[in-house]
């Protein structure tokens, strides 16, 4: 896997975490809670790939003969699964206020990531530098969009959703096509 694949891949999966940043940047965290979050998802971006390539090892080792086409579905599912969600990016939000809220911000933007890391780990792909990249992009993402949320309107959340989602459908597609 090349690297801009692998950027592409971690700019798809940040877009959950700026358009979810968007919104809750609109609640006026302050600058503490901004930057912990920030760093709390790049933490969970790096962790939960590196487990989902473990779960991804057994899985080819066992079960599936083409680790491309696991890829493919994985990303394929993923990016549906985003382009549904984008509807509920409206809904209201409540600020983050604990440190168990912020876990469960950083969990919920950092689940698709421990399904690529699947994916990923069952392709052979240096999972290490991975989680890296996704780490630093999602982190960085989530820092823009926590800070960009109280000058942008909600609506932009979805079309960052979207997207994210789309660029992941096309690696999704790369993957399941690839000879």
């Amino acid at each position: 896997m090349e690297l801009l694949q692998i950027i592409l891949i971690g700019l798809s999966l940040s877009m959950d975490a700026f358009s979810l940043a968007l919104v809750y940047g609109t609640t006026n965290l302050d600058k503490k809670m901004i930057r912990f979050l920030s760093i709390l998802v790049g933490v969970f971006h790096f962790i939960m790939p590196f487990i989902g390539s473990i779960l991804g090892l057994i899985i080819i080792q066992t079960l599936i003969p083409n680790p491309d086409k696991l890829v493919g579905i994985i990303f394929i599912v993923l990016s549906i699964e985003m382009l549904l969600s984008a509807k509920n990016l409206d809904t209201k939000v409540q600020v983050i206020k604990s440190i168990s809220q912020s876990f469960l911000f950083a969990f919920s933007v950092s689940l698709d990531s421990f399904s690529v890391g699947i994916g990923l780990g069952s392709a052979g792909v240096n999972i290490i530098l991975c989680g890296v990249i996704f780490s630093i992009i999602s982190a960085t993402f989530t820092l823009l969009g926590l800070k960009l949320g109280k000058h942008l309107a909600l609506k932009y959340g979805r079309i960052a959703n979207v997207v994210g989602s789309i660029l992941l459908l096309f690696l999704g597609l790369e993957y399941f096509f690839q000879i």
